[in-house]
């Protein structure tokens, strides 16, 4: 299976069309079909690490200040309580959780939604573990390559710049010109699998300081890249800048 990111933006994204969400779809018409999908999303950002291991997981609605439509929106897709376990399994000897209480947050539904909006492919969340740096979660990726070969897609969704203390309310204001350089430079090192200089985005000084002020939205693009193989393709289904400060820069390798 390909390893998918996706930069998932606004919740408002679950409702909308618009040239991101128009990719997402063409991109679940085109990939193959999964056995299930391990999701890894920037608002499940805890201490440890566990994973989902709930027969049906509900959905979440983990934020404030939006209309109604977007609180109803359900995405029932199952669980998959034996992808849960051999997750755990791979990431032996490191201690994980089997989760019962979360679910499924928007960072994982907003994008599933157009996808896969049939909800029918069983769905697990994995945690991040906010307590680690960022090469434990791209080399905590490597461990999860099997499930690649065992017919699951692995979704990292977040956003590779992500700063809401300067967002432009603005669905379609232009990107900050640091916004725009970290994007464009991140870009060129995924193009090249030169992911050293993604492990360590601090290198990138002050435009990373603005673009990742908090790591959480970063990271589930460090477990896609960790999944890839050498000489191993990738492909930029959308890109831009949405509200001046939140990058929707998406890539699929494989």
């Amino acid at each position: 299976m390909p390893a998918v990111f996706l930069g998932h933006g606004s919740p408002m994204n679950t409702l909308a069309h618009n040239r991101y969400t128009a990719a997402w779809r063409k991109l679940g018409r085109e990939l193959p079909r999964p056995k299930a999908i391990l999701a890894v999303s920037a608002h499940w950002y805890i201490r440890g690490i566990a994973v989902t291991a709930m027969q049906t997981p509900r959905t979440i609605h983990d934020f404030g200040g939006f209309p109604q439509a977007l609180f109803d929106v359900r995405y029932p897709a199952p669980g998959d309580p034996a992808l849960a376990e051999r997750v755990r399994e791979l990431l032996s000897p490191l201690p994980v959780e089997l989760d019962r209480s979360w679910g499924l947050d928007h960072g994982t539904w907003s994008v599933l939604a157009h996808v896969y909006p049939d909800a029918d492919i069983p769905v697990v969340q994995l945690a991040i573990d906010a307590t680690r740096p960022a090469s434990f979660h791209y080399e905590l990726a490597a461990k999860l390559r099997p499930l690649r070969e065992e017919g699951v897609l692995i979704l990292g969704s977040g956003n590779v710049v992500h700063n809401l203390r300067v967002i432009d309310w603005k669905e379609n204001a232009p990107g900050y010109d640091w916004a725009q350089r970290f994007d464009g430079q991140v870009r060129d090192h995924l193009a090249r699998a030169d992911h050293v200089p993604l492990i360590e985005y601090e290198r990138f000084g002050d435009d990373a300081r603005m673009a990742v002020p908090t790591a959480e939205h970063y990271l589930p693009l460090l477990y896609v890249i960790g999944l890839q193989e050498e000489g191993e393709k990738i492909e930029f289904p959308v890109d831009g800048l949405q509200n001046g400060s939140i990058s929707m820069l998406s890539a699929v390798i494989g």
